[in-house]
Protein backbone atom coordinates (compact mmCIF):
# COMPACT_ATOMS: atom_id res chain seq x y z
CA UNK A 1 0.00 0.00 0.00
CA UNK A 2 1.40 3.83 -0.65
CA UNK A 3 0.93 6.09 1.69
CA UNK A 4 -0.13 10.04 0.94
CA UNK A 5 0.95 12.31 3.58
CA UNK A 6 0.18 16.00 4.15
CA UNK A 7 2.14 17.99 6.50
CA UNK A 8 0.01 20.57 8.71
CA UNK A 9 -2.07 20.73 5.45
CA UNK A 10 -4.34 24.01 5.63
CA UNK A 11 -7.46 24.08 3.32
CA UNK A 12 -10.14 21.44 3.54
CA UNK A 13 -11.27 20.99 0.25
CA UNK A 14 -8.08 19.91 -0.61
CA UNK A 15 -8.08 17.96 2.15
CA UNK A 16 -11.38 16.68 1.34
CA UNK A 17 -10.01 15.34 -2.07
CA UNK A 18 -7.28 13.69 -1.10
CA UNK A 19 -9.42 11.41 1.08
CA UNK A 20 -11.31 10.41 -1.94
CA UNK A 21 -8.32 9.91 -3.95
CA UNK A 22 -7.02 8.06 -1.54
CA UNK A 23 -10.61 5.87 -1.02
CA UNK A 24 -10.80 4.99 -4.92
CA UNK A 25 -6.64 3.95 -4.84
CA UNK A 26 -6.45 2.21 -1.66
CA UNK A 27 -3.89 4.40 -0.62
CA UNK A 28 -3.64 5.37 3.18
CA UNK A 29 -3.83 9.30 4.25
CA UNK A 30 -1.81 11.01 6.57
CA UNK A 31 -2.51 13.90 8.06
CA UNK A 32 0.72 15.70 10.27
CA UNK A 33 -1.14 18.26 13.08
CA UNK A 34 -1.50 20.79 13.46
CA UNK A 35 -4.20 20.72 10.99
CA UNK A 36 -5.94 24.54 9.71
CA UNK A 37 -9.18 23.26 9.90
CA UNK A 38 -11.55 21.12 11.55
CA UNK A 39 -12.06 17.43 10.13
CA UNK A 40 -15.79 17.51 10.71
CA UNK A 41 -16.46 21.23 7.95
CA UNK A 42 -18.47 20.95 5.91
CA UNK A 43 -15.98 22.00 2.82
CA UNK A 44 -13.93 18.90 3.96
CA UNK A 45 -16.97 16.54 3.60
CA UNK A 46 -18.07 18.41 0.46
CA UNK A 47 -15.09 17.52 -1.43
CA UNK A 48 -14.60 13.99 0.33
CA UNK A 49 -18.48 13.19 -0.94
CA UNK A 50 -19.33 10.19 0.63
CA UNK A 51 -16.00 8.39 0.55
CA UNK A 52 -14.72 9.12 4.20
CA UNK A 53 -16.02 5.87 5.36
CA UNK A 54 -14.08 4.29 2.50
CA UNK A 55 -10.64 5.67 3.10
CA UNK A 56 -7.77 4.72 5.52
CA UNK A 57 -7.15 7.97 7.23
CA UNK A 58 -4.86 8.53 10.32
CA UNK A 59 -3.99 11.85 11.62
CA UNK A 60 -0.65 12.41 13.80
CA UNK A 61 0.29 15.28 16.24
CA UNK A 62 3.32 15.28 14.73
CA UNK A 63 5.79 14.14 12.20
CA UNK A 64 8.43 12.24 13.95
CA UNK A 65 5.34 10.14 15.18
CA UNK A 66 3.96 9.72 12.06
CA UNK A 67 7.14 8.46 10.54
CA UNK A 68 8.20 5.78 13.61
CA UNK A 69 4.66 3.93 13.02
CA UNK A 70 4.40 0.71 12.85
CA UNK A 71 3.28 1.26 9.16
CA UNK A 72 6.05 3.80 7.99
CA UNK A 73 8.55 2.43 10.17
CA UNK A 74 11.02 1.24 7.13
CA UNK A 75 9.29 3.13 4.68
CA UNK A 76 10.47 5.53 1.98
CA UNK A 77 9.83 8.87 2.38
CA UNK A 78 9.85 11.34 -0.62
CA UNK A 79 9.02 15.23 -0.19
CA UNK A 80 7.95 16.88 -2.79
CA UNK A 81 9.17 20.59 -3.49
CA UNK A 82 9.33 22.75 -6.49
CA UNK A 83 12.95 23.32 -5.41
CA UNK A 84 14.15 19.58 -6.00
CA UNK A 85 16.08 19.14 -8.93
CA UNK A 86 14.78 15.17 -9.55
CA UNK A 87 10.92 14.69 -11.53
CA UNK A 88 9.06 12.43 -9.79
CA UNK A 89 8.92 9.71 -13.23
CA UNK A 90 12.76 9.18 -12.03
CA UNK A 91 11.67 6.82 -9.09
CA UNK A 92 10.88 3.54 -9.24
CA UNK A 93 8.03 3.73 -7.01
CA UNK A 94 7.43 0.61 -4.18
CA UNK A 95 4.56 -0.63 -1.79
CA UNK A 96 4.87 0.97 1.28
CA UNK A 97 6.28 4.04 0.12
CA UNK A 98 5.19 7.44 1.58
CA UNK A 99 4.77 10.61 -0.89
CA UNK A 100 4.93 13.88 1.70
CA UNK A 101 3.53 17.23 0.47
CA UNK A 102 3.32 20.39 2.61
CA UNK A 103 1.06 22.56 3.88
CA UNK A 104 0.05 25.58 1.64
CA UNK A 105 0.30 27.87 0.28
CA UNK A 106 4.40 27.38 2.03
CA UNK A 107 5.56 23.65 0.81
CA UNK A 108 7.28 21.70 3.08
CA UNK A 109 9.94 23.81 5.41
CA UNK A 110 13.41 23.42 5.39
CA UNK A 111 13.68 21.34 9.11
CA UNK A 112 11.09 18.72 6.76
CA UNK A 113 13.04 18.66 4.01
CA UNK A 114 16.01 18.03 5.89
CA UNK A 115 14.59 15.27 8.19
CA UNK A 116 16.64 12.50 8.56
CA UNK A 117 13.96 9.90 7.31
CA UNK A 118 13.45 11.86 3.57
CA UNK A 119 14.86 9.12 0.97
CA UNK A 120 15.18 11.91 -1.42
CA UNK A 121 13.35 15.28 -2.67
CA UNK A 122 11.14 15.03 -5.83
CA UNK A 123 9.80 17.87 -7.99
CA UNK A 124 6.31 17.40 -10.78
CA UNK A 125 7.70 19.13 -13.81
CA UNK A 126 5.56 22.68 -14.71
CA UNK A 127 6.39 25.29 -17.20
CA UNK A 128 8.65 28.31 -15.97
CA UNK A 129 7.35 30.96 -14.01
CA UNK A 130 4.39 29.10 -12.03
CA UNK A 131 4.25 28.84 -8.42
CA UNK A 132 2.97 25.58 -7.91
CA UNK A 133 0.18 22.09 -8.15
CA UNK A 134 -2.88 22.70 -6.02
CA UNK A 135 -2.32 20.04 -2.94
CA UNK A 136 -4.75 17.88 -3.63
CA UNK A 137 -3.89 17.57 -7.39
CA UNK A 138 -0.01 17.24 -6.86
CA UNK A 139 -1.14 14.24 -4.71
CA UNK A 140 -2.94 12.86 -6.87
CA UNK A 141 -0.87 13.37 -10.06
CA UNK A 142 2.37 11.38 -7.92
CA UNK A 143 -0.22 9.03 -6.78
CA UNK A 144 -1.30 7.49 -10.15
CA UNK A 145 2.09 7.41 -11.64
CA UNK A 146 3.12 5.13 -8.50
CA UNK A 147 -0.33 3.23 -8.57
CA UNK A 148 0.35 2.85 -12.49
CA UNK A 149 4.43 2.03 -12.06
CA UNK A 150 2.97 -1.02 -9.20
CA UNK A 151 0.23 -2.27 -12.27
CA UNK A 152 -2.76 -0.79 -10.16
CA UNK A 153 -3.12 -3.47 -7.76
CA UNK A 154 -6.94 -4.21 -6.19
CA UNK A 155 -8.45 -1.74 -9.42
CA UNK A 156 -10.98 -3.00 -11.49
Amino acid sequence: MLHVMFFEPRIPGNTGSAIRMSAVTGTRLHLVEPLGFDLSESKLKRAGLDYHDLASVEVHPDLDTALAGEALADSRVFAFTAHATRWFTDVEFQPGDVLLFGPEPTGLPDEVLDHERVTDRLRIPMVPGRRSLNLSNSAAVVTYEAWRQQGFPGAQ
